[in-house]
């Protein structure tokens, strides 16, 4: 038996005895845990017990018929999806239910079985994605929370107002942030939102991946594309196929295969490497960025075209510094999970070390936070996270940029930075001087651009796939 039918509730409303007590046998076959109500007042004692996903409902009935069934639940905030079942004589009445009533489908008696079935099958995915939509959105309206994302900021609840908005189309997404900021969970909370909840999330970094693999990353390849192809290998939009594909780092992809990504976009077919056939696809694009696209469109590193298919529906993340009230929410999540990871038992932070976390720029965001939480729990075990567990010289990184430079632009720095904390600070001073241009700060910086890479996932903390 399917698991996820069995447990999709039914309930089935029929004053005949016989077609009731048929009509639940058969659904009770196809998997689906089934009650009967002999007519509508039945059936409301029922829902608040039985709470079904769908309702199969005659429409005339005495006591209380069809008609008045739906309207008792839509007054008392929506029931169901609910399809209705009308003889011949009662098909104008069983439309204007539709529309008035908000009724899923009508049947006309005798049903067919398989219309029955496939219709149940529709109306119990429409049942729970708005039962799912609805705990997460409860969730986020007491807790300020979406999915693993946290917040109570009014920044972060515009943000999650975006995702809800645009979860349930087809559009595709451009989120953009800061590295850390948490991009790769945004596209996952957006995910879980929509209709393709069920199907596969996919993601790639188009940063890490070496640019001789990125096509048959993407795309996927046939046996024998190239060398060392020694069996046919399907690509993330594949892969992906009726779900989302998160393009993660997009401004990092190479021009020539960005003009691939263009035409699968835009024809919704992709074909694999070495291959003669194309595959369609049903797929989401979500894309991500720290770094603004439109300069690296002005320099030629992106397409304007592909910028612009991509930018449908854009959701920019705030920085941690720019909604640092957030940040005992966030504690407790990540001490939640931290201990959960490691076996530990902290239980809460001291009053000098929230004011020391809310107090810090967060240069590497929630990462960072969650790197520094993760440090102290190890060396704390149990009990109040204090000063003591937190990294040696925490709290003494480079000052935002601003307040660290002169009016020509000079960095100045401080009697008692490390080394360390010099390069860094010169570091975020370059990009921001270079508006985050990568490839510019690296030849001003004289170092090259994996070095650059590399001191950016060092700052910002381990872990890349958690942006």
């Amino acid at each position: 038996m399917d698991i996820e039918r069995a447990v999709t509730r039914v309930l089935v409303v029929d004053d005949e005895e016989s077609q009731r007590t048929a009509l639940a046998s058969m659904i009770g076959l196809w998997g689906y845990t089934v009650e009967t109500a002999s007519d509508g007042l039945e059936a409301l004692e029922k829902v608040s017990s039985f709470v079904p996903h769908v309702l199969v409902t005659d429409l005339m009935m005495p006591r209380m018929n069809g008609q008045e069934l739906l309207r008792r639940l839509k007054d008392q905030g929506g029931g169901p999806p609910a399809i209705v079942q009308t003889a011949f004589g009662n098909l104008e009445t069983a439309v204007a239910t539709i529309h008035d009533l908000d009724a899923f489908w009508f049947l006309e008696k005798p049903v067919q079985s398989q219309a029955l079935r496939l219709l149940i099958e529709r109306a119990a995915m429409q049942g729970r994605l708005a039962e799912h939509a609805e705990r997460l959105e409860r969730q986020l309206s007491y807790q300020g929370v979406l999915g693993e994302m946290v917040g109570a900021s009014a920044a972060m609840r515009e943000v999650f107002s975006l995702i809800q908005q645009v979860a349930p189309s087809r559009a595709a997404v451009l989120i953009t942030g800061e590295s850390g900021t948490g991009k790769e969970l945004a596209a996952r909370a957006l995910h879980s939102l929509s209709p393709r909840r069920d199907a596969p999330f996919v993601a790639i970094n188009c940063a890490a991946m070496p640019d001789t693999l990125m096509e048959s990353e993407l795309f996927g390849h046939e046996k024998g594309a190239f060398t060392g192809a020694i069996e046919r290998h399907a690509g993330c939009f594949e892969l992906a196929q009726n779900g989302t594909v998160l393009l993660d780092e997009i401004g990092d992809m190479p021009i020539a295969t960005q003009s691939k990504l263009l035409r699968v976009l835009e024809d919704g077919r992709v074909r694999r490497l070495g291959g003669k056939s194309e595959v369609q696809l049903d797929v989401r694009v979500i894309a991500a960025t720290n770094s603004p696209l439109d300069s690296a469109i002005r320099e030629g590193r992106f397409r304007e075209d592909l910028y612009y298919r991509l930018n449908v529906f854009p959701i920019p993340l705030p920085a941690l510094r720019d909604r640092q009230e957030d940040i005992p929410l966030l504690a407790a999540a990540l001490l939640a999970d931290l201990n959960q990871k490691h076996s530990t038992r902290v239980t809460e932070l001291s009053r000098d070390v929230e004011d020391r976390l809310c107090a810090y720029h967060w240069p590497g965001n929630v990462r960072e936070l969650r790197n520094v939480l993760e440090r102290g729990v190890i060396v704390a075990n149990q009990g109040t996270l204090e000063t003591a567990h937190l990294p040696p010289g925490f709290g003494g990184a480079p000052l935002p940029v601003s307040a660290a430079t002169t009016d020509t632009g000079e960095l100045r720095v401080p009697v008692g930075y490390t080394v360390e904390q010099t390069e860094r600070a010169l570091i975020e001073l370059t990009l921001e001087h270079t508006r985050n241009n990568k490839t510019r700060a690296a030849e001003i910086l004289g170092i090259s651009q994996k070095t650059l890479f590399n001191k950016l996932k060092e700052y910002g903390a381990q872990g890349a796939g958690a942006d």
